[in-house]
């Protein structure tokens, strides 16, 4: 059967066995360099509250919250998009 991707859809080069990852929608183990992973800033104050504590100089701590997905829930979830061949191709030219 003839292969999709030279690299399995895997960023791994020849680094041997890379460690897991739980996806965040479903619960599914996948390979730390296969899944999509989505990093994110989550503060515990309210927008408009932060806003007036900043005019007064205080500062507020904001947290990252990283997801790893895996890449039917990205799809599905419309994180990442379907792309064709040629458009995967030129990715690495820029």
């Amino acid at each position: 059967m003839a292969k999709k991707r030279k690299s399995g859809g895997r960023s791994k080069g020849s680094s041997g066995k890379s460690g897991t990852v739980q996806c965040s929608s479903c619960g599914r183990i996948v390979p730390a360099d296969k899944a999509k992973k989505f990093t994110r800033r989550v503060s515990a104050v309210d927008p408009q509250l932060a806003r007036e504590l900043r005019k007064q100089g205080s500062f507020i701590p904001v947290r990252r919250v990283t997801q790893y997905y895996c890449v039917s829930c990205a799809v599905h979830t419309g994180r990442v998009q379907i792309r064709q061949a040629s458009e995967r191709k030129q990715k690495g030219r820029r």
